[in-house]
This record gives C-alpha cells, structure tokens and sequence, in this order.
C-alpha cells in the first residue's frame, strides 16, 4: 500500500504518533510541529487503533512505541510490512533489549529512538526517515535500466542518520545543514553557515561529507575575478 501524494520537499510528510501515554504522546506530538516538514495527523492509543488510523489517515511516518495496551509496536510492524504498507516508521519506546532492536530492524523499521530523547535527537531520525521515503520513491519512478549505484546506495543508506560521519560531525547538525541545503536549492558554504549559525569551515566539512556521500553534488562558479565558488545542492 503506497502514499497517495510522493514525497517531495513541498509539502509537509504527515506523522501518526502511537503511544498509550497521553502526556508522552502530546510531547512527542509538539516535537513533531516544531519540525520544519512535518506535521502530525493523529494520534492512537493502542495498536489496533494505529492500524485502523494507518487505513484512514495513509500516514507518511509511524512514531511507533513498543510497549502498547493490546498489540505490541513489533506486532504492528509486522502487521502492516505484511499488508504491503510502506509507511516509514521510526520505533520510538524505552525498551532497550536487544531482541526487540533486532526484531525491529528486520521487521521494517527505519529507526529506532530509545525515550526519554530531546527534540533534536527526532529531528535527526524524521529528516532520516524522509531522505528514505525520497530514495525509495526515485527507485520507484525509475525505469529498470535507469536505476545507477548512487540511486541504490542513497535507497539502502538514507535509513541511517549519516553515513559514516567523519570524527568531529554530529548527525543532529548534519540534519540541521542538510535540511538547510534542501530548503535553499543551492548554496555555498558561507551560506550554509550563515543559515544554521555555525562557522564556514565546519559547514564545508559537512557540505563535503555529503558529497562524498553520495548525497550532495557540487559545481564550481566563476566569477569576474578570484577562485571559483563551491555551490552545493542535494542530489
């Protein structure tokens, strides 16, 4: 079961927050308004009500607890991977056994956010979770011999926060320049800095990250005098 609109920078993705804890869940919910992109639709209480809300509102991301009053967050994982749902879903619960992680990656899930976390820490996993639903829609509008290896390697790598991340990078700020890039179209590295409050080097560093990532493409701009300007644009 696909999306009815694709995923694009122009609209908002739309997230269902499942959580049988009403003051968890208004917390999650005020987290997700403050996101630039996101914006909820609704909130379950139970298992079986995310399933019946999943049918009615076609959710782009599932905030998706574990620990619920009748089915159990793995159990509507698997529910809905079986009914071919393909709702990006970030596990958000404190349960940090093992098993249940495991159980959760090979179930389908995008992410998982152990609580209590802070805002940023969401921002990280929801900009994932869109720069996947991004790649698997590209792969999807593809034609068979279109598909080359950066295509595949952003589908199968965007689920995670960064890819490798040079010592130094946190993923919340790699977020925050990406995000950045993807709103402005194109930019240079002082403009990247200036738009997330952060020096010129160390936003280079993360606009070459990206680059080489696979994520980001960069072109060079001549003017009258002087060296060329990097440009930067995500791919």
């Amino acid at each position: 079961m696909g999306r009815d609109q694709p995923v694009s920078p122009d609209r908002d993705l739309r997230v269902l927050v499942v959580d049988d804890d009403f003051m968890v869940a208004r917390i999650h919910e005020r987290f997700v308004e403050r996101t630039p992109g996101f914006a909820t639709v609704g909130t379950a209480r139970s298992g079986a009500e995310a399933l019946e809300m999943l049918q009615s509102l076609n959710p782009d991301v599932l905030l998706l607890d574990v620990h619920l009053p009748d089915l159990d967050g793995l159990e509507v994982l698997h529910r809905l991977r079986a009914a071919g749902h393909d709702v990006g879903v970030v596990m958000v619960t404190a349960e940090r056994d093992a098993e249940v992680v495991r159980a959760a990656l090979l179930g389908g899930a995008q992410q998982y956010l152990v609580k209590p976390f802070e805002h940023p820490a969401l921002v990280a996993r929801l900009e994932a979770v869109r720069e996947s639903l991004r790649a698997l829609g590209a792969l999807d509008r593809a034609d068979a011999g279109d598909v080359d290896q950066a295509s595949i390697d952003r589908a199968f790598g965007a689920t995670a926060v960064a890819v490798a991340l040079p010592k130094g990078l946190s993923t919340e700020t790699a977020s925050a320049v990406l995000e950045a890039l993807r709103q402005h179209g194109e930019m240079s590295a002082t403009e990247a800095a200036d738009a997330v409050g952060m020096s010129r080097v160390s936003a280079r560093r993360y606009l070459e990250h990206f680059v080489a990532a696979g994520r980001a493409s960069v072109r060079l701009q001549y003017g009258a005098t002087g060296r060329p300007e990097r440009r930067y644009a995500v791919d």
